[in-house]
């Protein structure tokens, strides 16, 4: 698996005539991971190298062509820790003009064409307090590492904050009367007219904004007008304290304009219930729309996205929603040609399934899927009002196929596990699921079945049951680099996947019954699904069994080792998994803590869900082998 190709979205030119894409590559005799681009031939399937050089890191499609780039080179001639942009056509790269050298590691890029012919283009980097972009290599080394705080948001995830924030930067790339040519597709030349512009650093009440937002946070927090006279971004809410909210905003500002220009689009109030995160603000294809998911919950990272669609005008944004009662929590978002439809993936039954939704769709409206089986990792809607897909599925690390607007048709263009050597014979008969009841809710869960290699229903295999992070979210029909369910199959296991109590795809009932209930609800989902591939499933040996878990799932590794179902298996393994609840207080996230466990933590009372669902209070009943991983550096798990 580490030696496998691990591929990038496929970025389609404007015509769709072909698409490119990274593909990364790890060599165990050099112990080191190149990347190179290859072409996809949107018509015919064929894939070539288009270009070896690893330092072109970013490709937006922008000119005077429809062959015609922009592009990120990862150095600059300076050599001092900034990038270089460049601008050539596709179709032969030895054409390529150095347009700008900035000075510092942006990356996110964005770029338009304008009516006079330049090129507007946003980027991000961090930046310091004044708005200047920051650069490591440029900056003066402090005197003592010691760190100064005013809040108690000081780290995240695996990183102590610092007084730099990431922002978005505007700029022009004026276009010169001369143009240059490969002999078939001329492609204009350009410089850098001015200084970048920063939108949002000095945005400032309680905490200020910064986007994209750390430390998940890209280039799909903000987005630039098709016409590049418009810029929006999201930062979380900047009139509430960092830690204690996940509430975010999106705003708007003209790209000739500032930070002190900028003005929001969904501020708390002008929604009604609109009150939690942003997501994903992205501009309609004439520039008239602007559409977006925003949850309720102004302090619940796992509620439901709902979609909305706002005027890009300042004077009347005219939000509304989409589909408000929709049962699903979409992530991905992009606009049809016409305008007339968002097309949005969602998780669904175990997979991410695309769904389009008119933007006028009224509140009861059912969106139906048109794609099936996989995991979106991006989508883009072609010239012929095709949606290109890029996912992966269990089986499969990259699957690139086009899908009609109602999906009666869907046409393959690559698939990893028929090309890579390392893949071969891997295939959807590898997978199955299954269905059972618990008694922690009406309906029936769902759980995966990963088979080994040459399995056969007439042999017996060892049982890994595997319990998914979060708690919120679940395990879905993809492929993954980091809990791979055939790593595991191809040890010999049967691997089990549930989707107990909290997993999504099933409706925000099943996600939000986490709630308070960490210690029992899924602990009996998970009860049952033993049971049932106990009861039911004559090819797995449940007595030579493991179970392993990261995250939320490492927790309930912790837990299920003080309680019956942890005697069911030979060994446990915890990954990042909470061991004493009592200190999940010293989490720098508590929106998350505070929500999943009822309220602040005040003392360790028996009647606190802190207390009642520590895993150290069972410590005595602690029998089976267990294997622990943990990093100092996780921070949201202390």
């Amino acid at each position: 698996m580490l030696s496998a190709p691990r591929r990038g979205v496929a970025l389609a030119n404007p015509s769709g005539d072909f698409a490119i894409y990274t593909s990364e590559n790890y060599s165990f005799e050099e112990h080191e991971a190149t990347t190179i681009w290859q072409q996809l031939n949107l018509a015919t399937g064929d894939v070539s190298t288009w270009t070896t050089d690893s330092n072109i890191s970013e490709v937006v499609f922008v000119g005077s062509s429809r062959t015609s780039i922009l592009y990120i080179n990862a150095t600059n001639e300076e050599g001092d820790g900034g990038v270089s942009l460049y601008t050539a056509d596709a179709t032969n790269l030895a054409s390529a003009s150095l347009v700008a050298s900035l000075p510092a590691p942006f990356s996110g890029l964005k770029a338009v064409s304008t009516k006079s012919g330049d090129i507007h283009f946003l980027v991000f980097a961090q930046a310091y307090p004044n708005g200047t972009a920051y650069n490591e290599d440029l900056a003066e080394t402090p005197p003592s590492t010691a760190r100064i705080y005013t809040d108690i948001y000081v780290r995240h995830w695996d990183t102590y904050l610092t007084p730099q924030r990431n922002a978005v930067f505007g700029g022009v790339l004026a276009r010169q009367n001369r143009t240059y040519s490969n002999g078939s597709h001329p492609h204009a030349s350009y410089s850098l007219r001015g200084e970048l512009t920063n939108y949002v650093t000095g945005k400032c009440n309680a905490t200020c904004a910064e986007s994209p937002v750390q430390p998940f946070g890209g280039s799909g927090d903000y987005d630039l007008s098709p016409d590049g006279s418009q810029v929006i971004f999201l930062t979380k809410n900047i009139d509430l304290p960092l830690a204690n909210f996940t509430s975010s905003q999106i705003y708007w500002v003209p790209f000739g304009g500032g930070v002190n220009d900028s003005v929001p689009i969904n501020p708390i109030g002008a929604t009604p219930g609109a009150e939690g995160a942003s997501a994903t603000p992205t501009f309609s294809k004439d520039g008239s729309k602007i559409a977006y998911f925003q949850m309720n919950g102004i302090s619940y990272e796992s509620d439901r996205n709902i979609m909305y669609v706002a005027n890009a005008d300042s004077s009347n944004w005219n939000v509304t929603s989409v589909a408000r009662d929709w049962d699903r929590s979409p992530d991905v978002l992009v606009w049809s040609n016409d305008g007339n439809v968002l097309y949005v993936a969602a998780p669904d039954l175990g997979r991410e399934r695309v769904f389009p939704v008119p933007v006028d769709a009224a509140t009861d409206y059912k969106p139906t899927n048109i794609t099936n089986e996989g995991t979106p990792a991006g989508m883009q809607v072609l010239s012929n009002g095709q949606i290109l897909v890029s996912d992966s599925k269990i089986w499969s690390s990259r699957d690139i196929y086009t899908v009609s607007p109602n999906g009666s048709s869907t046409n393959f263009l690559f698939q990893s596990n028929l090309v890579d050597p390392e893949l071969a014979g891997l295939g959807p008969q590898d997978v199955s699921e299954f269905y059972f009841s618990s008694n922690t809710t009406e309906i029936d869960l769902q759980s995966w079945i990963i088979y080994p290699s040459n399995f056969s229903t007439t042999e017996t295999y060892p049982l890994c049951f595997l319990v998914h992070g979060g708690p919120q979210g679940g395990y879905y029909n993809s492929w993954s680099t980091r809990w791979n369910y055939r790593v595991w199959s191809d040890q010999g296991y049967v691997v089990i996947a549930p989707n107990p109590t909290a997993s999504s795809g099933w409706g925000q009932n099943l996600t939000d019954a986490i709630a308070s209930h960490w210690g029992d609800y899924p602990y009996y989902d998970l009860v049952h699904a033993w049971d049932y591939v106990h009861g039911n499933l004559p090819y797995v040996d449940t007595s030579r069994g493991v179970a392993a878990g990261a995250s939320f799932g490492g927790y309930m590794m912790n837990w299920i080792q003080g309680h019956p179902l942890g005697r069911r298996f030979n060994a446990l393994v915890t990954h990042d998994g909470v061991t004493n609840s009592l200190n999940d207080y010293s989490t720098e996230e508590l929106w998350f803590i505070n929500h999943d466990f009822g309220g602040i933590f005040t003392s360790p009372n028996e009647t606190s869900t802190y207390y009642r669902w520590n895993p150290i209070l069972y410590y005595e009943n602690w029998a089976t082998p267990h294997f622990v991983v943990h990093s100092d550096l996780d921070y949201r798990l202390p």
